[in-house]
């Protein structure tokens, strides 16, 4: 068996479909918080070092290992889109391109990160995660912080998606499930795992494969079923040396094949017969010294993608990417009330896909103050440098507070963050303006970095019962955003001006009687260009509403959740239609460690895009068991 620890966190309102339920009060995030201490729960997202979220300003998110065991969702980017602030577009099923978006924001500007292991994909138009290939299997705790914040991250880590895998218990462990479903949707997983004295270890893999179905509306000549399959392999060993110092290593290995359509072939005629490869191998290594007063940690990170693109079973196009990491971390602790927090960093990004080679550095400095300077308030300050190879240095910084007081019943949370930050053009933006396939004005534009800054204020109020409320405003903004010229197809182009994003955020859970628990989020986000048109797939609302119900012994485990998307446009401005998801999960233990569970996804079959011309899934049903032991 396995554990982890967990945690929490963070729009004017127009009428939406679902806005009679919302505002009810029942707008909630769906991090089941524990009935005790809540504000006491340790996270380490923020600062990447442990912190209670007491003394936490800026706005973490938390998804424990049992709500993702129980969502039962197969693949990352449909859990995470049951959280606050997370908007997501995807090509057609299982295995396409997916864009993530939190607080209106690209998820290039979105950092991912695995047990220490930055898995962006250098090779990609920009820097940014294969959300498309993350599967749940694995995955015991899930992070989220949002906003340009990460200070201790670099400089462009827009937000950090924080992911651990379990931690084994004393002795040997492990679990293995198999599940199916519509689309002809197969899954078998399983880990294994243990610790024993001063040793522990963890491996974990996955084996998905499904038929999907036709990607594109606009596909009526093959009109065929586009697949996906996906094998993931996950390692993790630790070794205590002594009382102080601890060695870890990690490697991770996935392996995609996806069928799309929508590409051209060698004759430049458009096609519909398209696959593409994907395969991620990454590896981290490090040594952690915990002292009574000084914490360090040394840690290396590999990580190559290589991708291949296929038109009629003949490759039109292939990239590889590298990211190398080589970063220190150190705390010093002068007391409970006060401690630094400092580190380097040095990372170096590659791209070659055949016809550009290119690679370059970026070397970062950072600091940051943590200091309680009451029983009640706690305020931290942080500055990073950054030296770019082909952009020059940067000065970045982020402040936050947090003060508590006891409040009705409970504990009353007020909260604040502002940060800066930066994204230098991509190597693949940078090489294609320089290309023979860019022209006026892209070819003529010769990019700069982006900058950003943003601020989010917030009031919490959590019981030991474990009610939870929250309210949070946040605002950001992007200088000179780099965007592909869509109207002439140029190249990459920078939008002189300001590009802003805004809103609310509303978060509740709220345990009821008899098993029962309420639980949701309501995000209302105005996103503007810098001419002041809406910007594409941002919706303006943004909700999940779920019932969970668990009987007296937790064996019988029931869950409904609601997700409701408004008021968005796409590239070109045109109003996308409304949608509203139901999805119903259950699960049933019939014998100690046996466990037999069932989800229905889309449970109305609602008919609904996210993207013109590309199909969404329906109605469907998966069942599967599971074994712990």
């Amino acid at each position: 068996m396995f554990n982890v620890s967990r945690t929490t966190t963070q729009s004017r309102f127009r009428s939406i479909p679902f806005n009679s339920l919302l505002a009810c009060g029942l707008l909630i995030p769906s991090t089941q918080l524990a009935a005790q201490s809540v504000l006491e729960e340790i996270i380490v997202g923020s600062s990447r070092v442990e912190m209670p979220l007491r003394d936490v300003g800026t706005s973490v998110t938390v998804l424990t290992q049992d709500e993702i065991v129980q969502r039962g969702f197969l693949s990352l980017p449909d859990l995470l889109r049951t959280q606050p602030s997370i908007a997501a577009t995807n090509n057609g099923g299982p295995g396409k391109a997916t864009s993530l978006r939190v607080r209106g924001e690209e998820g290039y500007r979105t950092m991912v990160v695995i047990d220490g292991i930055d898995i962006s994909d250098t090779s990609s138009p920009q820097v940014s995660p294969r959300l498309e290939q993350l599967l749940t299997s694995g995955i015991a705790r899930v992070e989220i912080l949002r906003g340009p914040q990460g200070l201790s991250y670099g400089a462009d880590a827009g937000g950090v998606i924080n992911i651990r895998t379990a931690t084994p218990n004393e002795g040997l462990g492990g679990g293995v499930s198999v599940e199916q479903g519509r689309y002809d949707t197969q899954q078998l997983s399983g880990r294994i795992g243990g610790s024993f004295d001063s040793v522990d270890f963890l491996i974990s893999g996955a084996d998905f494969s499904t038929d999907g179905f036709n990607a594109r509306n606009t596909d009526t000549d093959l009109i065929d079923d586009d697949g996906y399959d996906n094998q993931t392999l996950h390692a993790r060993a630790g070794w205590d040396v002594n009382d102080s110092l601890r060695v870890e290593a990690v490697a991770r290995q996935v392996e995609g094949d996806n069928a799309f359509d929508g590409c051209f072939n060698s004759a430049f005629l458009s096609s519909n017969d398209c696959d593409d490869s994907f395969q991620q191998d990454s590896w981290r290594i490090s040594a952690a010294l915990t002292q009574e007063q000084f914490s360090h940690e040394l840690a290396y990170s590999d990580n190559t993608t290589e991708r291949v693109f296929f038109a009629e079973n003949s490759t039109f196009f292939a990239a590889e990417g590298g990211l190398e990491r080589l970063s220190y971390i150190g705390q010093w602790r002068r007391s409970d009330n006060m401690s630094l927090v400092y580190g380097v960093d040095q990372e170096k990004e590659s791209i070659d896909d055949g016809s550009f080679d290119r690679s370059r550095r970026q070397t970062g400095i950072y600091g940051e103050y943590q200091g309680r300077l009451s029983e009640s308030f706690t305020v931290t300050a942080g500055a990073r440098h950054d030296d770019n190879d082909d952009f020059g240095t940067y000065l970045s910084y982020r402040v936050s507070g947090a003060w508590v007081t006891d409040l009705a019943g409970g504990e009353l949370k007020l909260k604040g963050a502002y940060g800066t930050g930066f994204r230098a053009p991509s190597l693949y933006e940078i090489s294609y303006n320089n290309g023979p396939f860019a022209r006026p004005p892209a070819a003529d534009t010769v990019l700069s970095e982006e900058t950003s800054g943003g601020y989010d204020l917030g009031v919490a109020w959590a019981t030991e019962n474990g009610t939870y409320l929250e309210v949070t405003w946040f605002d950001q903004e992007i200088d000179d955003l780099i965007t592909f010229d869509l109207v002439g197809f140029s190249g990459y182009v920078q939008q002189a001006g300001r590009s802003d994003s805004q809103g609310i955020e509303l978060i509740t859970d709220l345990p009821l009687a008899m098993g029962f628990r309420l639980n949701g989020n309501y995000t209302w986000n105005e996103t503007t260009t810098p001419e002041g048109d809406q910007r594409a797939f941002r919706p303006e609302h943004l909700a999940n509403l779920g019932i969970a119900y668990q009987n007296a012994d937790s064996r019988l485990r029931v869950g409904v959740n609601v997700r409701s998307s408004a008021s968005a446009v796409d590239t070109f401005g045109a109003d996308l239609d409304d949608y509203v998801l139901m999805d119903v999960n259950a699960s049933f233990e019939v014998i100690t460690g046996l466990t037999v569970y069932g989800r229905l996804e889309n449970a109305l079959d609602e008919e609904y895009a996210e993207i013109p011309t590309y199909n969404t899934a329906g109605q469907a049903a998966y069942a599967g068991v599971r074994y712990e032991f």
